[in-house]
């Protein structure tokens, strides 16, 4: 029962940054009531898959898609849209998360067990929720983040090649998150490139919704 209830409140933390980091890159309102609800189903999701079942891999996957299913049905925005907001915030919160698993890893932390219970496991979600939290807080406060993000769900867009382009960036994210399990269970000493790698997408991401926020088609 224990461990059930510190995997909901962890899972709750860290997905509730997430959304909350992705609203804040593109100026959305918050909704407090929705974002714990969807932390609610995801975590429950999360604990039947990787408990009950074993399915690490399906567990990430099937979080992907709730992500994806949550900002297009639940918080109502454009499908297209919806896709390009999961592809970054993943990479952005993976980037965190990846960087202070290293650093936790190396200093010995994420190895800390009390009880039997896998004290820096909680220790990592919970650094990594708050340092989301932290980057959202900074950049709401300074106003940056981008506003193309259209209102109406089902309004037409005019897709042109940034937006293509951020939808092709999109495609590997899922992937990237999975690879970065794989090298967590079989590659540690190579596991230095998983956040590299998040760093290079996000840069992509960042550039081009830049570019898209200033106009500047080509």
């Amino acid at each position: 029962m224990l461990d059930f209830l510190l995997f909901m409140v962890f899972s709750v933390l860290e997905s509730s940054a997430l959304f909350f980091l992705a609203f804040k890159i593109f100026k959305i309102d918050l909704y407090s009531k929705e974002i714990i609800f969807a932390g609610l189903i995801m975590g429950f999701f999360s604990y039947i898959i990787r408990h009950n079942y074993g399915l690490a891999v399906i567990d990430v996957l099937s979080q992907y898609i709730l992500v994806f299913c949550f900002f297009w049905l639940l918080f109502r925005i454009h499908i297209f849209y919806a896709a390009i907001m999961t592809g970054m915030a993943y990479q952005a919160y993976m980037l965190i998360q990846s960087t202070l698993y290293l650093i936790m890893n190396i200093t010995r932390i994420y190895g800390l067990h009390i009880s039997g219970i896998s004290v820096g496991t909680y220790l990592l979600q919970f650094f990594s929720a708050l340092t989301a939290y932290l980057l959202g807080y900074y950049i709401g406060y300074k106003r940056k983040g981008f506003d193309f993000i259209p209102d109406k769900p089902d309004g037409k867009i005019a897709i042109g090649k940034h937006e293509k382009i951020l939808l092709a960036l999109t495609v590997p994210s899922a992937f990237v998150v999975v690879l970065m399990l794989y090298f967590f269970e079989n590659l540690y000493q190579h596991f230095f490139l998983i956040p590299l790698f998040y760093a290079l997408l996000l840069f992509g991401y960042l550039y081009l919704s830049n570019k898209k926020d200033r106009g500047d088609e080509y």
